[in-house]
């Protein structure tokens, strides 16, 4: 069920899935997602819970006449900009909705430092819903940018000489008593 898909009383969702062997059945140990439930687990094992938070990232870019990318930036906006330079608002204001129909809570929205880039960011969570939420963004970022006629990627440099894209991650650990693991008294 796709949340940019405008109708009234339509529901949004989306199916996340882990990989397994089919000749086993056991989890394959190359699945991503795989790999961050046995960190998560061991963490657990030490006593640990582990919330994350990322800031994605990334660019908006017009399409050619065949519908193919560019690498020409659909605004001349900076940091922080608003319109008329921010040309993508109305577009990352649809990004926020379908999101938000998905069930994100949005934190912050703003144009990044080069023409054409954006950030996005997102409430916390535990470590496995925050890496489904990620993949999930990227969706909705790349089907919302192409109802715009405007190609999104998360590249982390594009553009030669243009800042780049990353996503900054903010990572809590806390023990079983509720201290944060990163706090010193020193």
């Amino acid at each position: 069920i796709l949340p940019w898909r405008k109708k009234e009383n339509s529901a949004a969702g989306r199916l996340i899935c882990d990989v397994f062997n089919t000749s086993t059945g056991e989890p394959f140990s190359g699945d991503p997602r795989g790999v961050l439930k046995r960190a998560i687990e061991r963490a657990e094992e030490l006593g640990y819970d582990v919330n994350v938070a990322p800031e994605p990232e990334f660019f908006l870019f017009e399409e050619d006449e065949d519908g193919r990318a560019t690498t020409v930036t659909n605004d001349a906006g900076g940091y922080f900009d608003l319109a008329p330079k921010d040309l993508a608002s109305d577009v990352r204001r649809d990004i926020i909705y379908g999101l938000e129909q998905m069930g994100f809570e949005i934190e912050a929205s703003h144009h990044e430092v080069a023409e054409g880039q954006h950030e996005i960011n997102f409430e916390y969570d535990d470590a496995l819903t925050t890496a489904d939420n990620v993949a999930t963004f990227r969706s909705v970022v790349r089907a919302i940018a192409a109802e715009h006629d405007l190609h999104a990627t998360f590249m982390p440099k594009p553009i030669a000489k243009v800042n780049g894209s990353g996503m900054h991650t903010h990572i809590s650990l806390f023990d079983e008593d509720g201290n944060n693991a990163f706090h010193s008294d020193d």
